[in-house]
């Protein structure tokens, strides 16, 4: 089984229906070294993942740079075969930015383009197939990131873009200015947010996909504690007993069934799990399953 391509929007680039996110590949996580991360890069080609996501931030800014030398132990023509994906906006406390006094936001002009044009020689690539803003700042300016989309775009270093964990009224907002091909939200059922204060709503308004970060819950599903999660963890279980897979293989499923088509963004690491990842593109949940893992993740029953 392999993973299919499909666009994000009617404007939008083409991602694998399922996406490898390198937020743990480097310091943050796993630590790989470059022959470890070329091998994970390499394996998730042979499984049709072809879409890479990243974050100018991921590693406290070293991932990018440990990525992109990677991906260079790769022939030339793999860069035509995949989807590379990344952020900008956050301003992290690191010692790679002696100048940051304070964790804040930028969507000023000039840090958009001086933080592309850094992912690009990071990543070793001459244009970056989507980016993303990563978070809402609240001092943004609409017209002025539209113009920075927009030089992106005319010089052919960005193709397309998009926001992550922005509010349906600021993605409206920015949309007015610019063409946006997703929302890159958080969603799980632990935290089903975007179900219902109608940021799923705004994306079928406008056809457009939206890509979910920890689709699974992260460490609050695996490590957390609570009589919600042990009731939630148990309906997942059942559920996955009775299709024969395991707990990650229904939560992918369950996060794909909306009528979106939510694009989730696996951060695992390890090749088996990332293998077992494609099961969730057939496993048949039926609408019961869903509001039953809906139920348990909530702890209360729809109204």
């Amino acid at each position: 089984m392999n993973a299919d391509q499909r666009r994000l929007s009617p404007s939008g680039p083409q991602l694998s229906e399922i996406v490898a996110g390198t937020m743990t590949w480097g310091e943050w996580g796993s630590d790989y070294n470059t022959a470890t991360m070329a091998e994970l890069i390499g394996h998730c080609l042979d499984l049709g993942i072809t879409t890479f996501d990243h974050a100018d931030i991921y590693g406290s800014y070293t991932t990018e740079e440990a990525f992109g030398t990677a991906l260079a132990q790769h022939s030339d023509t793999v860069r035509e075969q995949i989807q590379l994906v990344t952020k900008c906006g956050i301003q992290l406390e690191s010692s790679h930015r002696p100048g940051t006094r304070v964790h804040h936001y930028d969507a000023s002009y000039d840090h958009i383009i001086a933080s592309a044009e850094r992912s690009l020689r990071n990543l070793r690539t001459d244009y970056l197939d989507l980016l993303l803003f990563h978070r809402p700042d609240p001092l943004m300016e609409p017209e002025v990131m539209a113009a920075a989309f927009e030089t992106l775009r005319k010089s052919g270093k960005v193709l397309h873009f998009g926001v992550s964990n922005f509010t349906p009224s600021q993605f409206d907002l920015l949309r007015a200015h610019t063409d946006l091909v997703t929302n890159q939200v958080e969603c799980h059922p632990l935290h089903p947010d975007p179900l219902f204060d109608g940021t799923y709503d705004q994306c079928q308004l406008h056809s457009l996909r939206p890509m979910v970060w920890s689709p699974l819950g992260g460490a609050d599903y695996f490590k957390g504690e609570g009589t919600k999660l042990l009731r939630l963890r148990s309906k997942v279980q059942e559920i996955g007993k009775k299709y024969g897979v395991q707990e990650d293989v229904v939560l992918l499923a369950w996060c794909r069934m909306h009528p979106t088509r939510p694009v989730p963004v696996i951060g695992t690491t390890k090749k088996e799990r990332i293998n077992r990842s494609l099961k969730a593109l057939d496993l048949p949940l039926d609408r019961q399953d869903w509001y039953e893992i809906l139920e348990a993740g909530r702890g209360h029953e729809v109204a």
